[in-house]
């Protein structure tokens, strides 16, 4: 893969153009240059504070401004091409001689000076008053209360400047940062009154993985571990080699009393990381004391509370118009104080006064097919009721299949046959009478055992169904443990909430029948894609957030032309290691069954690869790529052509409507943007293909890694599109491309519940939706 040289060709010319405007703000540079020099110390100096002291000696020469890390030195001034300074070591006054090299003339918005402008730019948000938190800043001042969840939520901003394919941009995003009011210590007391004999596994449980924040310094943490036989009274090393409790630290240093002196301590192991400049890398674990910190993000509990969650997305989400408000605010801030001022004009920046507003392009609507009808999609891409109203494509007629239920249920399971019965025949699906099994109690184990029989004496049985009630992650669990990998049989867990509404029972009923016909291997709807001869892949990654497991790869494959059947696998790997190994033999049963099912290979193969940031995409260019390339020389005379696009949800991108009549309302789905804010090294775009009811115009950026077809710009676009109709599990267009979410499910299901590869049984149904 030889670097291509000149602008790459990225721009589409398909759909309507649209204005739209982004929380991006242009940055003027007025300097000429910044000048790259080269520092030597002769006798050396190891020490980097030493290094720096003896920099600052000579500010008579160097001038005020300059980025230094130990060896390299940045400046906005021009020195002579080889100067050289003495300065005096302190500890035993030898005389130390400093020579400054230059070595570069950089443009100023070469993407070398990038790191020191984001340095002036913390400095600036510290300037307007906010507080940094991870490496974000937020105002505690405007912190809004929920009293009754017992939260508080910090607005603030996720800045950082970038250069794209536009040149040097301000990057504005409006964060939140939730936090609880209770301390780690009270989330113990709370568990440690729930259940006092597995106490320590359940706090292990509730806090390994989760992140805290200690309000004294506002630094947030991993909890890894959990000190059980640790305690305040406990003393530690300072850097000075003196021995102190930490009761005495916090109590010298921040004013604080620690009040419970018999608390284990949390315990977080930093990554390793090297500073730079030097080698040194940070190891040994950090200490910290329960009721010193606070849990941060929306806890799990709440999660699943419908309410709590409205309550507090009313201020999390904001729309369109408060984001590019706040934008706003923010230069205003900047402008209105001539600190901050003074310290971006140092290097010679200048902040443009308004937000960044330009072309993009609306792609066309696409036409949805079923069996025998076909419709356009309105302009809120969504076609729930067209789906219930008209056969799906193909349907598998369900003949021999068992319900389950505890006695307390027996109402509700009636109620819902009946109702399946009635919306089953519009959809084309052939229903014939369960096998009715009630379970005497709702306990894990009198499922599985009832489970397991009735599949073992009716061997020819197609779909288990099973009514649960609450959320119940155990039973869950269990459930699919034995019907995903035990014994392997599509299932369909229903939670008795969900068909207890009466008047909301029909459309519940027509949704888990089109679900079912999916998991059964039926094929709902699909868009018109004119390639012949392709494979789209979809692959994601989940990671355990308490590490205890090993990471999942989903992946999932289409095997026939209209894209309605798809193939799935999955594989573990550790924690730390990338998709590297897993993805051949993955992509080669796909190929294995796509010839199976064609009697041919495919000829192009587009990949949207999920879960990497920018800065694995070379890792993936470097090592993924070729690894799926070697594996097509498992078929003689095979060179099929490929597209790898990396798929990233998480960008601080964010686009808004700028028409008159419109302002700062989310674009149309379908909002397509392929320049200006784009990368330069890469074939990239930005596409929202769904329909946004509230918070702002969050698109996906699709990054084209390698491609060797001959599709262009505007082919990858539509392509990518046409994906974001064919999620079976909802009938509208989603934020990803469909074999991406399949994926992603995939992966969520082995990762969390199953812990294990499910069964190849199922590999070729959709039997994770």
């Amino acid at each position: 893969m030889e670097a291509v040289c000149g602008p790459l060709n990225k721009a589409g010319t398909k759909g309507a153009p649209i204005t739209i405007g982004s929380n991006h703000i242009p940055i003027r540079c007025n300097n000429e240059a910044v000048y790259q020099y080269h520092v030597t110390y002769t006798p050396n100096v190891e020490s980097m504070a030493m290094r720096f002291g003896m920099m600052k000696d000579h500010r008579s020469t160097t001038g005020e401004v300059m980025a230094f890390d130990g060896s390299m030195l940045y400046l906005p001034v021009k020195l002579n091409d080889v100067v050289v300074l003495k300065s005096l070591r302190r500890t035993d006054n030898e005389e130390i001689q400093i020579k400054i090299q230059m070595t570069k003339i950089l443009p100023p918005n070469s993407d070398l000076c990038i790191p020191f402008y984001n340095v002036v730019l913390r400095r600036v948000m510290k300037i307007l008053g906010l507080k940094p938190v991870g490496r974000n800043h937020y105002d505690p001042e405007s912190t809004v209360i929920l009293g009754k969840h017992r939260l508080q939520v910090w607005p603030g901003y996720a800045t950082c400047i970038k250069c794209t394919d536009g040149g040097l941009y301000l990057s504005v995003d409006v964060s939140h940062k939730v936090l609880r009011n209770d301390s780690v210590l009270d989330i113990m007391n709370m568990l440690y009154h729930q259940s006092t004999e597995n106490f320590q596994d359940e706090c292990t449980k509730e806090l390994i993985g989760s992140i805290v924040i200690t309000r004294y310094n506002n630094r947030t943490y991993r909890i890894d571990g959990i000190e059980w036989n640790k305690s305040p009274k406990d003393t530690f090393t300072l850097m000075d080699g003196t021995e102190t409790t930490f009761v005495e630290y916090y109590s010298k240093n921040y004013g604080i009393t620690i009040k419970e002196l018999s608390q284990p301590l949390l315990m977080h192991r930093p990554k390793e990381r090297s500073k730079p400049g030097g080698k040194q890398i940070i190891t040994g674990e950090i200490l910290i004391v329960p009721e010193l910190s606070f849990m941060t993000g929306i806890p799990e509990k709440m999660r699943k509370d419908f309410r709590a969650m409205k309550d507090l997305t009313m201020h999390i989400n904001v729309s369109g118009e408060q984001h590019s408000q706040s934008v706003m605010q923010l230069l205003k801030n900047i402008r209105a104080s001539p600190e901050s001022l003074k310290e971006i004009s140092r290097w010679g920046l200048e902040v443009g006064k308004e937000v960044l507003v330009m072309q993009g392009r609306t792609l066309p609507l696409e036409t949805i097919c079923l069996q025998s009808s076909s419709f356009a999609t309105g302009a809120d891409l969504s076609w729930s009721r067209e789906v219930v109203r008209d056969a799906s494509i193909s349907s598998i007629p369900l003949n021999i299949w068992a319900i389950f239920y505890p006695r307390r249920c027996a109402e509700q399971a009636e109620e819902l046959i009946s109702t399946f019965n009635k919306v089953a025949g519009p959809i084309g699906l052939r229903l014939g009478r369960p096998i009715h099994v009630e379970l005497r109690d709702d306990r894990t184990e009198t499922y599985v055992r009832s489970i397991h029989s009735e599949l073992t004496s009716k061997p020819y049985m197609q779909l288990v169904v099973c009514i649960i009630v609450g959320n119940r992650d155990d039973l869950y669990g269990a459930i699919k443990k034995l019907c995903c990998v035990k014994s392997p049989i599509p299932s369909q867990v229903i939670n008795v909430r969900t068909i207890s509404q009466q008047q909301k029972l029909r459309s519940v009923a027509q949704k888990i029948l089109l679900q079912m016909n999916s998991k059964l291997g039926g094929e709902l709807w699909t868009v018109s894609v004119p390639l012949k001869h392709l494979m789209v892949v979809g692959v994601d990654v989940h990671h355990d957030a308490s590490k205890r497991y090993q990471s999942v790869v989903g992946f999932v494959a289409s095997v026939n032309s209209s894209l309605t059947r798809w193939y799935s696998r999955v594989t573990f790997q550790a924690p730390t290691e990338e998709l590297i190994n897993g993805f051949r033999v993955c992509l080669l049963a796909a190929l294995q069954k796509y010839y199976e099912v064609n009697h041919n290979l495919p000829e192009k193969i587009v990949v949207f690869r999920d879960g990497v940031s920018d800065g694995q995409l070379k890792m993936v260019e470097q090592y993924e790529i070729p690894q799926l390339i070697k594996c097509f020389e498992t078929f003689p005379k095979y060179e099929p052509k490929m597209v790898f696009i990396v798929v990233q949800k998480r960008i601080s991108t964010a686009l808004y409507s700028w028409a008159a009549n419109s302002f700062g309302t989310p674009p149309p789905p379908g909002t397509v943007l392929d320049h200006t804010l784009t990368q330069k090294d890469w074939v990239d775009f930005y596409l929202m293909a769904h329909h946004i009811r509230q918070g702002c115009g969050l698109p996906t950026h699709y990054i084209c890694l390698y491609n060797t077809t001959n599709l262009s710009p505007d082919h990858l676009q539509r392509l990518t599109f046409k994906m974001c109709h064919l999620y079976w599990n909802w009938p509208g267009t989603i934020r990803v491309p469909a074999p991406c979410k399949y994926a992603h499910k995939l992966a969520f299901l082995s990762g969390q519940y199953l812990h294990s590869e499910p069964a190849i049984q199922l590999s070729d149904k959709l039997f994770f939706l």
